[in-house]
């Protein structure tokens, strides 16, 4: 009797073992199911909405400010300077009397000798000095012509297909912080600098500005091509997906993927060809949790 009872306690405990594990194991994954249904993710983002704008590309470099015309003031006689009317930045009028030689020698006493502006402009160099001998094949000064100021720059390479003669430019001086000054593109190198690898352009003034002197630094700010009534969206909002370019599309409060082609950058702003249409909203930040059908929350609330 008492063999016959441990014989079916040993077949309870099989029992137990095969089917127990199997029962919990079956009520275990359905409660994850329903937990996991009960509990589906919600991401927070930030979204833009695709506008109609017109973008404008550019090209920024630095420059250089120099005298377009400049012209060396000679004196009619030879002699000893013994006075200079003017000094290194004055303005001088065409006309004024801006030096004086002696051209007197030992025994003999002869009147001074003027120097007058041949042209109007501003004194760029003063290479002699009063009490130096001179003569008429050596320069006293240098005059640039006012206007001629001139604003010169390299471009790179991989920029120079885009440069042509009446691009306009805004450029910033060093000298005049928050000021801008309008220039536009009059000369465009024909060749390309084989060691730089840069094109040298040439650009002036659209108005005189009598601040403004050779030597000076200057950015500029080089308008090339318009992109006219382009559906753009930000830089950001793009996903790299398996070679391809995506964004999520807003949809209530799931988003959509869509693949989309682009087309230029300006100022972190895309232009975009094909895949969507100005007043989308898209995801700016937050979409690299997301997958297509995800269910989202604005931030700031919609």
């Amino acid at each position: 009797m008492k063999k016959n009872l441990i014989v079916l306690v040993f077949i309870a405990g099989i029992a137990a073992l095969i089917f127990v594990p199997s029962f919990l194991a079956g009520r275990g994954q359905g409660g994850s199911n329903a937990v996991q249904e009960s509990l589906s993710t919600v991401f927070t983002v930030r979204t833009e909405n695709a506008e109609t704008r017109t973008l404008q590309a550019y090209i920024e470099v630095n420059a250089n400010i120099i005298s377009g015309n400049q012209v060396a003031v000679t004196p009619d006689a030879n002699g000893r300077l013994v006075s200079m009317r003017v000094g290194l930045g004055d303005l001088v009028q065409r006309g004024a009397l801006i030096a004086e030689v002696d051209p007197s020698r030992p025994g003999t006493q002869f009147s001074l000798s003027p120097v007058y502006a041949p042209v109007s402009g501003r004194v760029v160099t003063t290479p002699v000095s009063v009490g130096s001998t001179v003569s008429t094949a050596a320069s006293l000064m240098t005059l640039a012509v006012n206007g001629s100021l001139e604003i010169e720059a390299l471009i790179p390479e991989r920029e120079a297909g885009q440069l042509r003669t009446g691009l306009t430019a805004e450029v910033r001086l060093e000298a005049f912080p928050g000021e801008t000054f309008a220039a536009t593109l009059t000369l465009v190198s024909p060749v390309l600098d084989p060691v730089s690898r840069t094109r040298k352009i040439t650009l002036q003034f659209d108005n005189n500005d009598q601040r403004i002197i050779p030597g000076m630094f200057a950015r500029v700010r080089l308008n090339t091509r318009i992109y006219e009534n382009v559906v753009s969206i930000p830089q950001e909002a793009l996903v790299d997906h398996r070679g391809r370019t995506i964004v999520f599309v807003l949809n209530s409060d799931v988003v959509q993927m869509k693949e989309i082609s682009t087309g230029a950058i300006v100022d972190r702003e895309v232009e975009i060809l094909s895949g969507l249409n100005a007043g989308e909203e898209v995801v700016v930040q937050g979409q690299q949790f997301l997958t297509d059908g995800a269910t989202v929350r604005v931030l700031g609330g919609r």
